[in-house]
């Protein structure tokens, strides 16, 4: 018998020796010290370290999470940084895999903390981990308060995700207190004072019984009755379809029509000379060769260019270098050649596009500087260029312009009007507003539901990926704008599309299955 338990505390020792190895860099057994379950796992300079990785793991978790779920707006990020640094790079997807990194590291020495409790074992942070852990804490919170500051809408995505997300959270929650259980139950039951033993599980309790309950709170469209989904969103292109091609180029709008989207939307600036043009940004830096072909002009404002002066610029070659996205598939050595030869696209032209293949058009309209001819006559001159050049369909233009909508409305009665915030239903009637063109971040099943009832749709901008698409599908949005028709096209129903009765199963079972493993964990 004496023989059996020194072989089986000696077989089990390698395990606590790469626990603690790993955990304190303590590999040999007498470096190590055991702890009674119940009594205090480690010394006072510990116990105060404890928290602080905790809290590591939990700022970075949230910084994960958040990073995470902004992958619908990396794109903006990415933008946003080359304005200040003056090249293209995707950061965005560099601070993912840092985040990544960081959060499981901080994970793996949380799991070892824990590993070691259950096994009554004192804890003792090696020194090269404790400024570990302050650099993850430091880093998670610098980013949180930065992209809070700077990127504050951000958080309005990450409660839009909850929306459908917050189910399987909830799973994900109760699996990791079913995980807690053990070395909960093994240090409270051995605790020798029933003051200890309520300290141990009274807030573990505490907890468990707020995670069973928190169903009752949560608020999904895409939890519903089968036969209550409305139609799937119609699919705008985002400057065409900018994953496959240049932004704003005529190869991006072809595409957007290859892949079957239903509108395309783009931005309007108009030359010196008058010519309306498609052009996102307000210089020609970030989408043309303007560097090689007018080094000493890269700064100026795009609208203070001729026409003939932008088609000498080429609009596609930055699209293959820089590549503007971080999903971006490979492109066929027919796309890339096309890309390589396209350039500056006349307004004009595009309606004429869209026309042909009967696409809705709905565009940004940009005034042009100070001094520039057309400053005050922008609005005509675009007028004149819709409905006396392009021979565009009155019906297929939202016109989002708010700017002398009167008159607009006067010359062009066929324009749908669409508006750019949201408003009282009785303005907007009055306005004669038939659409509302409004951020994803303004998204509410609610107000959506409203102003349908008033025959008023909404498309959300700009939404690329399909959870948050099917979010807006549930939400009972008319359209979207997007950059990723070609990956939308194909979803056929909403992810995390469920029934009522469904997720109350999902729910009952997840807590029923938890009771039993905690009970059991605890009994044994």
């Amino acid at each position: 018998v004496v023989r059996r338990h020194l072989l089986q505390r000696y077989e089990h020792q390698p395990f606590i020796s790469c626990l603690a190895g790993f955990y304190s860099c303590r590999w040999k057994r007498y470096q190590r010290r055991k702890t009674e379950p119940g009594k205090c796992c480690c010394k006072t300079r510990e116990c105060v370290f404890f928290p602080l990785l905790v809290g590591a793991f939990c700022f970075s978790l949230i910084f994960l999470y958040m990073w995470g779920e902004a992958k619908n707006d990396y794109n903006n990020f990415d933008w946003y940084n080359y304005g200040n640094l003056g090249f293209w790079f995707l950061w965005s997807l560099v601070l993912l895999i840092v985040a990544a990194i960081l959060f499981m590291y901080i994970t793996l020495l949380l799991v070892l903390a824990m590993c070691l409790l259950a096994e009554g074992q004192q804890l003792y942070l090696h020194w090269s981990h404790k400024i570990g852990t302050f650099l993850v804490l430091g880093f998670s919170i610098t980013a949180l308060f930065i992209l809070s500051v700077l990127w504050g809408d951000q958080w309005k995505t990450v409660r839009l995700s909850f929306q459908v997300t917050a189910p399987y959270l909830h799973i994900g929650a109760i699996a990791i207190m079913v995980l807690l259980s053990w070395p909960v139950a093994l240090h409270a039951i051995r605790a020798d004072k029933k003051v200890v033993q309520v300290i141990i599980v009274g807030p573990y309790l505490a907890i468990l019984l707020f995670l069973f309950l928190i169903p009752l709170g949560m608020y999904s469209p895409c939890i519903r009755e089968t036969g209550t989904l409305g139609p799937k969103p119609a699919l705008i292109g985002h400057r065409g379809a900018p994953m496959l091609a240049p932004e704003n180029t005529e190869m991006a709008f072809q595409k957007t029509i290859e892949h079957g989207g239903d509108g395309l939307e783009t931005d309007v600036t108009i030359s010196y000379d008058g010519v309306p043009f498609l052009m996102h940004d307000s210089t020609l830096r970030r989408t043309t060769n303007i560097k090689e072909v007018y080094p000493n002009d890269t700064a100026q404002n795009a609208a203070l260019f001729s026409w003939d002066t932008l088609q000498e610029l080429n609009a596609g070659t930055w699209f293959l270098k820089d590549k503007p996205f971080s999903c971006m598939g490979s492109l066929s050595r027919a796309d890339q050649n096309q890309a390589m030869n396209q350039s500056i696209y006349k307004l004009s032209n595009f309606l004429r596009l869209a026309d042909s293949q009967n696409k809705l058009v709905i565009f940004d309209l940009y005034r042009p500087p100070e001094k520039h001819p057309y400053r005050d006559s922008w609005i005509n001159r675009t007028l004149e260029v819709i409905l006396n050049e392009s021979g565009i369909r009155p019906h297929l233009v939202l016109w989002l312009e708010n700017d002398m909508r009167s008159f607009v409305q006067s010359v062009a009665p066929g324009f749908q009007q669409t508006m750019g915030s949201k408003a009282p239903v009785e303005d907007l009637l009055m306005d004669n507003i038939v659409k509302l063109n409004l951020a994803y971040t303004e998204m509410s099943s609610e107000d959506i539901r409203t102003y349908a009832e008033a025959n008023i749709t909404t498309n959300l901008y700009v939404v690329n990926e399909p959870w948050l698409f099917s979010l807006a599908w549930c939400s009972g949005a008319h359209s979207v704008t997007t950059n990723a028709v070609h990956t939308l096209k194909n979803l056929s129903q909403p992810l995390f599309l469920m029934t009522p009765q469904q997720y109350n199963i999902m729910w009952i079972l997840t807590d029923l299955t938890s009771v039993l493993l905690i009970s059991l964990i605890f009994a044994l």
